[in-house]
Parts: C-alpha cells; sequence; structure tokens
C-alpha cells in the first residue's frame, strides 16, 4: 500500500488523538507546553554557507536564514562541534559564535559531540588526532577534560547548551578502536560517562543540559532493543533517546511508528528524531517508490507525517523533530529547505499552523 495514500485524514484512528495533542497540554509528566516540543533544525554549515555568499529568501525578500526558521515556528537549533577539523569549520570558535546568534533569536540549543577530527557516524569513529595513542584511563580522562572546558566555553558567553548529545550515531560505538562496539562495551560505556561526567563539571552552576544518546536506528526496533538494553547495563545516566531517521535507509513510516511506541513503553524515556531529511528532488528514490514523491510537495508532506507519528507517540514521550541541515550547499542541498536560487520550499510551513496565533 502506498504510505501517502494510507496517511490520508482520517485513515487512523490515531489522527484525532493528535489533533487534541497539538494543545500542547499531555498530562503523563505534567503540563508540556508548546516550547518544550523540540521544532528543530542542525544548521551546522548555516553561518558558513551565508559568510560564502548564499542568500536565503523567504517568498521573496532575503533574510539571516536564523531568522527564517525562527519566523516558521523554529525553536531548537542543533550544531556539531569537532575537535579539531581541519576542512571543516565546526570547531569551538565557530560553533560559539552560531550558537550566540541563535541564543539572541530565543532558540534553544542541542550540542552535538562528535568527538572525533570529522564526521562520526556508522561506518565510522575516528578519534582526534590529539588523543591517538593514549590509553583507555588516558582516553577517559582526555574525554571528561576536553567535554567540561568546551561546555565550560559555551557557559561562560553565556549559551550554555539545553541539550547535550555525547556523541553522534554512536551505534557502533565511539572513538574507534577504544570504544568500539561490539568488542568492546565496558570501554565505551566509560568514555559515554566521562563525558556525561564533563557536562556536570562543565555547567559550574548552570542548569543541568538534558543528556541525549544519539543512535541512527530510527526504524530498527530490533537493533534499538539490543543497544539500548546492553547499555542500560552498565547505568549510563542519561535523559533522552536520539534517532536518526532517514527512510531510504531506516525502514518504512510504520516501523518508525513501532519502534517509537517500544522505546517510549520500555525505557520511559523522552525521544526526539534528532536527524530526519527527505528529497525535494530525485535523488534516493531513482530507482525505486519512495514513501513520497521526491518533490517540494512530496518533502512537506514527509515531515508533516513524521511530525504526526513523534506526536502520537505513546505516554507523550516524543519531544520533536531535527531536520538535518535544510540550509546546506552543493551536494547536500536535494535534502533542504531551499532551491537552487535560495527560495524556501514548501516543507517551511509545515509548522506554521502549529505555532501561529
Amino acid at each position: 500500500m502506498n504510505v501517502m495514500n494510507s496517511g490520508a485524514a482520517g485513515s487512523f484512528p490515531w489522527r484525532a488523538a493528535l489533533v487534541l495533542a497539538l494543545v500542547w497540554t499531555w498530562g503523563a509528566q505534567g503540563t508540556i507546553h508548546a516550547a518544550d516540543y523540540a521544532i528543530g533544525a542542525d544548521l551546522s554549515f548555516l553561518k558558513q554557507a551565508e559568510e560564502k555568499g548564499t542568500v536565503f529568501k523567504d517568498n521573496g525578500p532575503a533574510k539571516p536564514g536564523l531568522q527564517i526558521f525562527r519566523d516558521h515556528g523554529y525553536n531548537w537549533i542543533r550544531l556539531r562541534l569537532f575537535h579539531t577539523p581541519t576542512s571543516l569549520p565546526n570547531n569551538l570558535e565557530y560553533t560559539l559564535a552560531l550558537a550566540k546568534d541563535a541564543k539572541k533569536l530565543g532558540y534553544k540549543f542541542l550540542l552535538n559531540y562528535h568527538y572525533s577530527d570529522t564526521w562520526a557516524d556508522p561506518g565510522k569513529q575516528t578519534m582526534p588526532k590529539a588523543w591517538q595513542g593514549k590509553s583507555h584511563t588516558e582516553l577517559t580522562q582526555a574525554v571528561f577534560e576536553y567535554t567540561r572546558d568546551t561546555i565550560a566555553a559555551f557557559r561562560d558567553e553565556g549559551v550554555l547548551p539545553d541539550m547535550v548529545q555525547v556523541g553522534n550515531e554512536i551505534t557502533p560505538g565511539m572513538l574507534w578502536p577504544d570504544g568500539k562496539l561490539p568488542d568492546n562495551w565496558k570501554n565505551f560505556a566509560d568514555l559515554l560517562q566521562a563525558g556525561i561526567n564533563g557536562v556536570d563539571a562543565g555547567r559550574g552552576n548552570g542548569p543541568r543540559p538534558k543528556i541525549m544518546i544519539h543512535i541512527d536506528r530510527g526504524g530498527d526496533k530490533a537493533a534499538t532493543k539490543a543497544f539500548f538494553d546492553k547499555l542500560n547495563s552498565y547505568r549510563v545516566n542519561y535523559d533522552v533517546i536520539g534517532q536518526s531517521y532517514y527512510p531510504w535507509w531506516h525502514g518504512s513510516l510504520l516501523d518508525l511508528r513501532e519502534n517509537l511506541a517500544f522505546m517510549a513503553n520500555e525505557y520511559q524515556k523522552d525521544i526526539v528524531l534528532v536527524e530526519v531529511a527527505y528529497c525535494w528532488r530525485p535523488t534516493e528514490y531513482r530507482k525505486r517508490n519512495g514513501p513520497f514523491p521526491e518533490t517540494p510537495e512530496g518533502q512537506k508532506e514527509f515531515l508533516d507525517e513524521v511530525n504526526r507519528i513523534v506526536l502520537s507517540t505513546p505516554n507523550h514521550r516524543g519531544l520533536g523533530v531535527f531536520w538535518w541541515e535544510p540550509a546546506v550547499t552543493g551536494g547536500l542541498r536535494s535534502r533542504g529547505f531551499f532551491d537552487e536560487d535560495g527560495n524556501a520550499l514548501p516543507v517551511m510551513t509545515v509548522f506554521d499552523r502549529f505555532t501561529r496565533k
């Protein structure tokens, strides 16, 4: 069955419940207001794009990218941090500056530690060059001190994160080879806890950021269960489960819905889809049918449907959606929110009806 057709209004009984959910008064954990639901975007490349001359437009006029997203209800920004990047901009100085610009506009801030000099993801978790050759004990101390010192830098600049990811898509572990899974679970748990302890040490008297554990199994219940059952046996202290969900890699929308329900019921943790994307022109589904057409309108329908599924998570545990890099240039622009001329696409308006008065 075509998911787009099966998702038509009224075809699922849970849609009626979603209308009620959008009053934003939820009960299991007390009252949760609109500001607590993360309408989020990873805008880590935005500053670089604008500094290189990219202009973003919303219904004609050019505007700063951060302002465009804020105007359409976005209330969270996610920013990655690399240790000592050589070819990418996301070092401490760059990330601090972007966080300060976002905070001025009222965004909440999710800091995403990669614990690498470059991309850390399921295919690679490369240790920073500065830490190579360290023993496990020395590496654990390095993670603690680096996290403590960088969190303190954000605190001192008035942009203490509201949430922190200790690692990025860490299903296969982190800081390879020391924390590589499945062989080194004890080491991996030590490294995670060192990062979490570093957040606590660096925040000083500031409010404690929520701690997120982020994996890449949005539509995979079995792999999610295997990871978190094992992690929880080490008593790592975290608050939020983060999942990536790209449908061409991570399963159908029904798989996503099933896994969200499983996580909410099994682990009693809040859940955020911290990486989500879909293309507005043919890219991932050239040789097979996707859940929606890869068109501007299909991209909008995808985000709308994913958001509805998150809102339907049992016990009100679904706390938000972050789009991965909606303000990119170059090869990933197909996943972004702007066309080749910098004009905002229809997907930008998904949250307008939820957030505008």
